[in-house]
């Protein structure tokens, strides 16, 4: 089963350097999916993070990358008005640029879901009679598995909500990285740095994460790299359980 080593952001910088060199521009090699939906959530938080047992989404970006030429095709982009704590903390603001006047009046959690869902309908990647799988092969891709495993999972069970059957396999871009790269990084300013790639936009600014991410899956991808589901939710109210892979490394081979 694949290491995930998550105590080191990277081996080391002479043995990592010598990673990278090892891994040569091979161009984009074909894909399991026709498209990938990069996902980043922006969530209710404080300074302290115990006077927020709850974390609610107030930002849902995704972009819709085309799996063969790595483009940017498509967004879904909303801000969402949180229910328990609709006032955001400062802490909040300051972190990801989100001010009040961005999530007031917008939809709750369980309307910006559906929301989604519609949006995923007329992108043809749900049936749109049933909501069921359409004949395209998709996933979503976030940067280590909180987005989906503790905070959508928490805040759908707050209400009630069923999470829907799309949302139960996913790509850990961290994960993906590693096995392209042969170390574990610890944080998205590590991969863009180590691919050299200039960040675009804030930090923590979901929309600006997601474009930045696609710029990572893009740089992977031109290494010869083909993207597996890594990561699926497990029983309980927050947690995902890993899939099978690779070695830690092996994709190096």
């Amino acid at each position: 089963m694949f290491n995930q080593v998550r105590g080191f952001a990277r081996v080391s910088s002479k043995v990592g350097e010598t990673v990278r060199r090892s891994i040569q521009k091979k161009g984009i090699s074909p894909q399991k999916f026709h498209n990938f939906l990069i996902l980043d959530f922006e969530a209710t938080c404080d300074a302290n993070g115990s006077t927020y047992p709850l974390q609610e989404i107030i930002e849902f970006p995704v972009v819709k990358l085309n799996a063969e030429t790595f483009n940017m095709e498509d967004r879904f982009h909303q801000y969402v008005c949180p229910h328990e704590r609709p006032q955001l903390s400062a802490f909040c603001t300051n972190l990801t640029g989100i001010i009040q006047d961005m999530v007031d009046g917008q939809p709750k959690f369980t309307d910006t879901m559906d929301l989604f869902d519609n949006w995923l309908k007329e992108q043809n990647l749900l049936c749109p009679d049933d909501g069921s799988k359409s004949h395209l092969n998709w996933t979503l891709v976030t940067c280590g598995d909180w987005d989906i495993a503790t905070l959508l999972k928490r805040q759908a069970a707050h209400h009630s909500y069923s999470v829907p059957w799309y949302f139960n396999n996913w790509i850990n871009l961290k994960i993906a990285f590693s096995e392209a790269m042969g170390y574990y990084p610890n944080s998205m300013k590590i991969m863009l740095s180590d691919l050299n790639i200039t960040h675009q936009g804030r930090h923590h600014s979901g929309i600006d994460d997601v474009i930045n991410m696609c710029s990572i899956m893009k740089s992977l991808a031109e290494t010869g790299y083909v993207f597996r589901t890594t990561s699926k939710l497990a029983d309980g109210p927050t947690g995902s359980s890993p899939l099978k892979g690779p070695k830690f490394g092996s994709a190096l081979v």
